[in-house]
């Protein structure tokens, strides 16, 4: 007797409606008649206010914090076969409410229209191409995630999370070493009351304008500011630091053997100034990361670097290593800094790796290189002495300075099975 099929889902599909500032006037027919079809049309209340009355639908505004609440809203008003639609900000899968239906229902079970997004219309007025300009947004974001994507020469959309930011842009460009760029606030686009304000973050003099902006960056930065390149490496003078910090050319050794990928999860333990997992993050806006530091004025320290090159979202744990790490998710990288010869750390490393992932250590002591030597003839990988001489004034010749050799000890875990 063969078992029964899967059973499919009757209820209706959730109806996802793009809308622009232009409202009702610049929807396409499909989208009319699928909010004129609703029983209920979910949105905020600035979206719900575009809809006429020919819309008889049931309006429902979300609530704040909105991400939560999603999955009850839903399973209350997608009761007894009622027909629901959402309406959303221009594409609703670019930074929008779609991402979180699909998690919520599942992408079979969402019908999506959507409207020319913001940034669409943006780069349209610029005459910017749009594969060209990188995309930042600040809604329900830090306001300094956008440090990363600062670069010279380089052109930004930043959607904005209100009539403060693009100040607040500016005052961050300033902060950044950035102050000679170029701002254009477009407010209301798409609508009849579209409007463009122009300025440098140097001496940005509009007040808070229409919340409704999206904020135009063509980055320059000022004479004498620090260059900050895209891949590891970062100069030492761009850390705030009291001595403990992986220098230069040894961190960016230690990242190509992380080999961080995107979406990655990183523990650094051991944090210092929090200089690998920062830089971890900073190789693709989906690299995540978790410092462990057991002092307290270190951790503070790390979470300032790490708002300061754009990444604030490095979650630092305070707490000594091995005892930290027993709540965290599992990881795909491991670097350890400090700590080697704690009782059990590389044993609890190891064991939490998830299989295929990288573990890393490095050492200047002969102590804790006796324990990687020892751990490199249990499970093989690379092991290799980095020895690193800066040119210094002596006399009146020059001569080589030799830092402290680094041992540094790289694996793989195997893949299960």
């Amino acid at each position: 007797m063969s078992s029964p099929g899967p059973v499919s889902d009757t209820r209706p599909p959730v109806t996802v409606v793009g809308v622009g500032a232009d409202g009702w006037a610049g929807l396409a027919d499909a989208s009319r008649a699928a909010l004129r079809a609703a029983d209920v049309v979910i949105g905020g209340d600035r979206q719900l206010a575009l809809l006429p009355a020919e819309c008889a639908a049931e309006r429902v505004a979300w609530p704040s914090p909105l991400r939560p609440a999603v999955p009850r809203l839903l399973a209350e008003h997608t009761r007894d076969g009622r027909r629901v639609a959402v309406l959303a900000s221009g594409d609703p899968m670019f930074y929008g409410i779609g991402r979180a239906l699909a998690e919520t229902v599942g992408p079979e079970r969402l019908h999506v229209l959507p409207h020319p997004s913001s940034v669409s219309y943006a780069c349209a007025r610029l005459g910017w191409p749009l594969e060209d300009t990188e995309t930042v947004t600040l809604v329900g974001r830090p306001l300094a995630s956008l440090a990363a994507a600062l670069h010279d020469g380089r052109r930004l959309l930043v959607l904005s999370a209100g009539a403060a930011t693009p100040g607040e842009v500016a005052a961050l460009l300033r902060e950044s070493g950035f102050a000679p760029s170029a701002l254009t606030v477009l407010e209301q686009l798409g609508s009849s009351h579209e409007h463009r304000l122009d300025g440098t973050a140097d001496d940005w003099p509009h007040p808070p304008g229409d919340p409704l902006n999206v904020i135009a960056v063509t980055c320059v930065r000022a004479p004498g500011a620090l260059r900050l390149g895209a891949v590891p490496g970062l100069p030492d003078a761009a850390y705030e630091n009291d001595g403990q910090l992986t220098k230069r050319h040894v961190r960016a050794v230690t990242l190509a053997a992380l080999a961080p990928a995107p979406g990655e999860l990183l523990w650094d333990i051991g944090g210092g100034s929090g200089s690998i997992g920062i830089e971890w993050m900073r190789t693709h806006r989906t690299c995540r990361a978790v410092t462990v530091e057991r002092s307290p004025e270190r951790a503070a320290r790390i979470a300032r670097n790490a708002a300061a090159l754009g990444v604030p979202g490095l979650k630092v744990v305070t707490a000594a290593a091995p005892a930290g790490l027993a709540e965290l998710d599992a990881p795909d990288a491991v670097f350890i800094g400090g700590g080697l010869t704690a009782p059990g750390l590389l044993d609890a490393c190891w064991a939490a790796l998830r299989p295929g992932g990288r573990l890393v250590a490095n050492t200047v002591t002969l102590e804790s290189e006796a324990l990687l030597a020892d751990r490199y003839r249990r499970h093989g990988g690379e092991l290799v002495r980095l020895a690193v001489a800066h040119a210094v004034p002596v006399g009146g010749f020059t001569g080589w300075r030799q830092a402290m050799p680094v041992t540094q000890w790289s694996v793989t875990k195997p893949q299960a099975g």
